[in-house]
């Protein structure tokens, strides 16, 4: 069974009330061909799963990787869809399930149009205000930060990110940074339901390149950067970078907020279609001068461990306030989502009196360099990123916060970009004064091999560093923690808030916050009180 089919993963979430459509009207609007009768046929939703699939709804079959959808119009017509929607080879496929056919050229291309229209979520319908922010690094935090700030201000909330989905203040597990079309179309008119007044969306570069945010105009884009990553899935860097592009123009964007901290940024600004604003953090852009002339700009005031303080300055006034984690990068994600907020419409003095009230940003980061330690011994932080961009900025900030010193545990996905782990390990050892390499998904691929490379790439870099290398990860952690002592941290880096592992398909049961809090109070140290999902029995 494939990951997407595994029971266990969470549902697809839709509105309790779905709008019916008639299927002789989406024949009309989107139709090259039909089979079969359609008139007094209605539907109430829309699903490229079978797994998903609700009785009254359309199944949407694609041409996959291995398999064409439409071998599954039998089980879909048995668990009550009411029409497949599927292109001309498929059609001849699904003739055995005996619903109507609806034949498109490209079902995926079309398949944000067709969501838009069955749940009443396109650009000319009544929506919620929507923030969408794309970038290599950064748009979980921002997505992130952007609710949190909203909830501040007494905003009901909705969002859509790597980690989780809310829904005026319910929280679901994500399953993919940015859901197929049909299902953010359906999650989007929940949200509209259960009158959410803004939505954050983290929008990946393959949600744009996949037609998964198709339909959807966002009305304040933001950009945060771009790094080496997802090279499995493009070519090169320019081709990654090209992928972003298209949520800058008024197809998919109203306006823009842009942080011109690298070069791609100021790319971003010159090939926006859409009225753009900037933002700067001098002391850690590529061209601080260019960063210093943003309209918006971010000072460092302090760091640490529990958060970082920085003033953001620009034409609507000053701000001191602290986001609550560490890095210069991660004030630069704050500025980025006030900024964001502004555009669309919401008062400065409204957002600076409620981050006053409650002493800083209240935002909560799943897996965003959580301190997961307690008062004494190590200082222990779960980190998301996997990228050598993300390892070279969360070092430095650990760095910049721990008096002893750091060590970095790490390991790297398994079928997926090969070409960036020698950059992740060099960058790993180059920032820690001891690395241990461990497993991270290895999913197909063989972990030996794979820390093989990592250690490799690590001793290359710095034949004389400390290196060490343990699995299974569980192992890992007990071995970092009896490396270090009072007043040296840990940065693991890869599992954040995941709470599994991906071997050879199965999603294992695991969570390197509670691993981590456990090696911790088994070597003596005191560990605060675990507040998250535990897939481990208790001892």
């Amino acid at each position: 069974m494939s990951i997407e089919q595994q029971p266990s993963l969470p549902p697809v979430l839709r509105p309790a009330n779905p709008p019916r459509r008639e299927l002789s009207e989406l024949v009309t609007r989107f139709a090259r061909e039909v089979r079969g009768e359609v008139s007094g046929v209605s539907l109430s939703g829309i699903t490229l799963a079978t797994a998903d699939l609700r009785a009254g709804e359309a199944f949407v079959a694609i041409q996959g990787v291995n398999r064409h959808g439409a071998e599954f119009a039998t089980t879909a017509a048995e668990k009550g869809a009411v029409a497949v929607i599927t292109d001309a080879a498929g059609a001849d496929i699904a003739a055995s399930a005996d619903l109507p056919i609806v034949i498109v050229d490209d079902p995926r291309a079309t398949l944000g149009a067709l969501s838009a229209w069955v749940y009443g979520t396109g650009a000319d319908d009544t929506l919620p205000l929507l923030f969408g922010t794309t970038g290599t690094n950064g748009k979980t935090s921002v997505s992130h930060l952007l609710a949190g700030i909203l909830e501040q201000i007494g905003v009901v909330t909705g969002l859509s990110s790597t980690a989780e989905r809310h829904i005026a203040g319910e929280i679901i597990v994500s399953r993919l940074t940015t859901p197929e079309a049909s299902e953010m179309h359906a999650l989007l008119a929940l949200m509209r339901e259960r009158h959410v007044e803004a939505v954050a969306v983290e929008v990946s570069a393959q949600a744009l390149s996949r037609h998964r945010v198709d339909g959807i105009v966002f009305d304040v884009a933001g950009f945060t950067n771009l790094s080496h990553d997802h090279l499995d899935d493009y070519a090169d860097m320019d081709e990654y970078f090209e992928a972003k592009l298209p949520l800058f123009l008024p197809d998919r964007s109203r306006r823009a907020v842009v942080c011109i901290d690298s070069a791609s940024g100021a790319t971003v600004v010159e090939r926006a279609e859409v009225p753009v604003v900037t933002v700067g953090t001098p002391s850690i852009a590529t061209d601080p001068d260019a960063s210093a002339r943003a309209d918006w700009t971010v000072v460092i005031d302090d760091e640490r461990a529990a958060g970082t303080t920085f003033t953001m300055t620009g034409p609507a006034g000053s701000l001191t306030t602290t986001v609550p984690v560490i890095g210069p990068h991660m004030a630069a994600n704050a500025a980025l989502a006030i900024v964001m907020l502004l555009e669309g419409g919401y008062d400065w003095d409204r957002i600076t009196a409620a981050l006053a009230r409650d002493g800083g940003i209240r935002a909560y980061l799943p897996g965003r360099t959580q301190l997961v330690s307690g008062d004494s011994g190590p200082a222990v932080f779960v980190d998301f990123g996997h990228s050598p961009d993300a390892f070279e900025k969360t070092l430095a900030a650990v760095r910049r916060v721990t008096s002893g010193r750091v060590l970095m545990l790490f390991g790297a996905d398994g079928d997926r970009d090969a070409s960036k782990r020698f950059d992740m390990a060099r960058t790993a050892v180059e920032g820690s004064d001891i690395l241990v390499v461990t497993d991270h998904h290895p999913r197909f691929e063989d972990p030996d091999a794979i820390r093989a490379t990592l250690v490799e790439g690590a001793r290359k870099a710095r034949p004389d560093a400390e290196i060490h290398e343990y699995s299974p990860p569980e192992k890992a952690i007990v071995e970092a923690v009896a490396l270090v002592g009072d007043g040296d941290a840990i940065l693991w880096a890869g599992p954040g808030h995941q709470d599994y592992r991906d071997i050879r398909g199965v999603r294992t049961p695991y969570s390197a916050r509670e691993l981590a809090r456990r090696a911790l109070k088994a070597a003596g140290w005191p560990v605060p009180d675990s507040h998250w999902p535990v897939p481990y029995p208790e001892d």
